[in-house]
């Protein structure tokens, strides 16, 4: 550091010098004078020389500052240098130290696993060794255990032969006795077993749907089956039945040619029947007739005009049920076509039940049912609100009302489930939603209700005699008895052909074949009863 301090004054004084002598030529070559002139400068040039040598030595000066700052800048950035290399020097110091402490400690860890290696290979030779002496044991144990085998295989074919001499039967003869014992004892167990998990389920399943249908059936409040097939209009008087007549018949025939039902005019007093196997058109003969007897005038020109505006006016009634039908149970986005199908349901019945009702009943089942599951009321409503729909048109389509009914909402934009609920809600087609179970259950709980059909004598008898044939061609059923109305049979056994077991078995095949063969609301109780009694007479 002191070398450059002095160097750089050097250079300074050097600098100074030169400046000198600068100005020593410069006065030579102004006074002209060659070396060895005898006249000296005048007194103008010595001012002048005097003037630049004070310039040339403040140069010099101010030179010699510019070193000396220039020297002090050095020294300090020199200073600056030595006291960062002697930062680094400590740095790197102690980073030597932090390597060499991490290498002592690599090199402890590396010496520890390498002994846990040395003590585990030790431990995997003395455990191979055993192996290798349990190995051999067993070898010695196999070969002994198959002498012992050897010995009893012997052992057991004299004991064979003896026990087949003994018992008249061969091997083969006396295992399948035993496998038929077996079998039959598998088979009874099997029996027991599930007839144990079929009560746990059905006990569990019919808490849970009780429970679910009861919710349903309790909060829907509908009227009992009260309509029938046959219209009957009331007459002011007998005297109108002769003018609905006619001279000669001719009303009568133009009002049936009209309005394609027929009219029947019986003995009952002041009464006429309207019989047509439409019921819409059964109707609107009705409101035509209706408007005839409170006019009083009947000819066929007066028919025609009545029936138009009985038309016209039926047809606005089933709009306007439709769309009541449609408010009750908030549906909405229903094409127009399908809400008129809806209500000309409303003049239809089905075994004395008005369709449109039941259809409202069912949705409403459908729909309290869906909430208990949590599923979707509006689109179960809407499945069950039009699983029906083909009945108004069953007699102007040939097939089933449920496909037909299928088509319909599927020709007017409704969803697939509710397609596929209205087509398998009679099993025509296969159930595979969750939906079109639901619909089903809705419309035979809507259906079954106590009240809500009729059914025709000669069909009841029928379904009672069937059932009781059922029931009849089992082996070991004794008597059979149709009760309440065909909703049970009971079903008596011989005790000593038929136990317990069997006796369930029966139930179950008589549930079954009742299913697969018979139509009926609701369900059937089959109850098997198995009775033992013992008489004995003291004399």
């Amino acid at each position: 550091m002191n070398s450059v301090v002095v160097v750089t004054l050097t250079v300074a004084v050097a600098v100074l010098a030169l400046a000198t002598i600068a100005a020593l030529i410069v006065l030579l070559r102004r006074t002209g004078g060659a070396v060895g002139r005898p006249s000296g400068p005048s007194p103008e040039q010595l001012e002048e020389i005097q003037t630049e040598l004070d310039a040339a030595r403040q140069e010099a000066d101010e030179i010699r500052a510019k070193a000396e700052n220039e020297a002090g800048d050095i020294l300090r950035r020199s200073e600056a240098a030595v006291e960062a290399a002697t930062g680094l020097r400590k740095e790197a110091e102690a980073e030597s130290r932090l390597l060499k402490q991490e290498l002592k400690e690599f090199r402890s860890d590396l010496e520890r696993r390498e002994k846990r290696l040395a003590e585990r290979e030790q431990r995997l030779d003395e455990e191979a060794r055993r192996q290798a002496e349990r190995a051999r044991k067993l070898a010695e144990t196999e070969t002994e255990l198959a002498d012992r085998r050897e010995d009893l295989d012997r052992a057991a074919q004299e004991r064979r032969a003896v026990l087949e001499r003994v018992a008249g039967l061969t091997g083969e003869q006396a295992k399948s006795e035993l496998v038929k014992e077996i079998e039959n004892q598998a088979k009874r167990e099997a029996a027991l077993i599930v007839r144990e998990i079929e009560g746990q389920a059905r006990k569990e399943g019919e808490k849970r749907a009780t429970k679910i249908v009861t919710l349903a059936v309790q909060r829907v409040a509908t009227e009992q089956t009260a309509e029938s097939v046959v219209s009957v209009l009331h007459l002011p008087g007998d005297e109108m039945k002769g003018r609905i007549i006619g001279r000669e018949g001719r009303n009568i025939r133009a009002f049936e040619s009209t309005t394609g039902v027929n009219l029947i005019i019986d003995d009952t007093p002041e009464a006429v029947l309207l019989s047509c196997f439409d019921p819409v058109r059964r109707e609107t003969a009705r409101l035509t007739l209706e408007k005839l007897v409170l006019d009083g005038r009947i000819h066929p020109q007066r028919i025609e005009e009545a029936h138009e505006r009985s038309r016209a006016e039926v047809q606005d009634l089933c709009v306007r049920a439709g769309e009541d039908a449609l408010v009750e149970l908030g549906i909405t986005d229903m094409h127009p076509e399908l809400v008129t199908l809806l209500g000309q349901l409303r003049y239809r019945t089905s075994y004395g039940q008005n369709v449109l009702g039941h259809l409202v009943e069912s949705a409403h089942i459908a729909g309290i049912m869906a909430a208990e599951l949590r599923l979707d009321p509006v689109l179960l409503k809407r499945c069950t609100l039009l699983h029906d729909i083909g009945k108004a048109l069953t007699h102007e389509v040939e097939g089933s009302h449920a496909l037909i009914g299928a088509e319909i909402a599927r020709r007017y934009g409704e969803h697939e489930d509710v397609v596929h609920a209205i087509e398998a809600h009679h099993n025509e087609v296969e159930v595979r939603t969750v939906e079109a179970v639901l619909t089903q259950a809705a419309d035979a709980i809507s259906g079954g209700r106590p009240g809500a059909r009729r059914e025709s004598l000669e069909a009841y008898v029928k379904r009672l005699e069937r059932l009781e044939e059922i029931a009849t061609s089992y082996d070991g059923v004794e008597k059979v008895f149709a009760m309440q109305a065909g909703r049970e049979i009971r079903v008596m056994v011989k005790p000593e052909a038929i136990d317990d077991i069997q006796a369930q078995v029966i139930a179950r095949d008589v549930a079954k074949q009742v299913e697969e063969e018979l139509t009926y609301p609701g369900q059937i109780r089959i109850t098997v009863v198995r009775e033992s009694r013992a008489t004995e007479f003291a004399r």
